[in-house]
């Protein structure tokens, strides 16, 4: 038998009463919530301001100027860090923004990203700082030799690894000059050797080389070193030796000149410019790359260079790593 229907209880405090369905506050769309979108593109505008104005970093004090030209290249990185920060924060002006320091990294440096290098020239030239602490000198100068230069600057030059750098490349190189911790190997004969006094002790050494295309002055440099420390950015003995060297190559008669060495600072740093004002880098007109150097096992800087004036850069590269903290670094040049 069927039962009848229960009655509907009556409504008691406990039973949920149907309403409207919550929904989640919209997202605020006021001052408060663009402001650090604001930023971002303010930080991003600052720093292409900071990039395309690195001349005029103040170098009183800790010489920021220079360690910030130094490092230049790698001011790059904060394009895609601006760049994610501006997506996450979903700013289309902040986006905007961060073409600025892109714009002005691509103007300093996007031309060293091609390939410039060309064929013709009619002098090969090798600089190398070798380290005094090189524990495989004989090593290292076989790597040279397999390079094929007509000159060969080295830096950092011990007493015992000079002798051995002599010994291994007399075949290569049948003329060589020595002075100090510097020294010119070259397949052409060498005239008016003399030291170069940048500094108290030896650290540059000039040469002619009678090359078949007449003749080249050729200078070996090994620049003071510098250091990051508390204290700062410590350049004062290499801009000291960069000024003196300025007088040096000022006073060069020689219609065509090289400079090879380890400069111990970059093109780019405007306390070289007594320097770099007088020459034209072969890496930046005709080189692959940035071409870094230093340090060997993951360069970060180019410190060495092939400086010219007179002559045309046809080609520069960096030579695989030796013994040495540095790599060696190349060029071939035409009249």
């Amino acid at each position: 038998m069927l039962s009848p229907p229960k009655a509907a209880a009556p409504p008691t405090d406990a039973t949920p009463v149907p309403g409207p369905v919550p929904t989640r506050p919209a997202a605020s769309t006021g001052p408060a919530a663009r402001r650090p979108a604001r930023l971002l593109a303010a930080a991003a505008v600052v720093w292409a301001a900071v990039m395309a104005l690195h001349a005029w970093v103040p170098n009183a004090g800790v010489n920021a100027g220079s360690l910030f030209q130094t490092l230049l290249p790698w001011t790059g990185l904060g394009v895609p860090v601006l760049l994610g920060l501006a997506a996450v924060r979903r700013s289309r002006i902040a986006v905007v923004a961060v073409l600025a320091p892109a714009v002005v990294w691509a103007t300093l440096f996007g031309g060293a990203l091609t390939d410039k290098r060309s064929g013709g020239g009619d002098l090969t030239v090798v600089s190398h700082n070798v380290n005094e602490g090189n524990t495989d000198p004989a090593g290292t100068a076989r790597v040279l030799v397999g390079a094929g230069a007509d000159v060969l600057a080295l830096e950092e030059l011990s007493d015992e690894a000079a002798t051995v750098y002599s010994r291994e490349l007399a075949a290569a190189f049948p003329h060589h000059a020595v002075i100090g911790g510097v020294g010119i190997w070259s397949r052409y004969p060498l005239a008016d050797v003399k030291a170069v006094p940048i500094m108290p002790w030896t650290r540059a050494l000039r040469a002619t080389a009678r090359t078949p295309h007449g003749p080249v002055a050729v200078y070996a440099v090994h620049l003071a070193s510098v250091r990051v420390s508390a204290a700062g950015f410590t350049t004062d003995r290499r801009n000291e030796a960069a000024r003196e060297l300025a007088a040096a190559l000022r006073a060069e008669p020689a219609p065509r000149v090289v400079v090879l060495g380890d400069f111990n600072g970059t093109f780019q740093d405007d306390a070289l410019a007594p320097v770099t004002s007088q020459l034209r880098s072969a890496q930046r007109e005709a080189g692959d790359g940035l071409g870094f150097t230093w340090p060997a096992a993951f360069p970060v800087v180019r410190i060495d260079d092939v400086l010219v004036r007179g002559m045309t850069p046809r080609a520069a590269w960096t030579l695989p790593a030796t013994g040495s903290d540095h790599l060696p670094v190349a060029a071939t040049l035409g009249r």
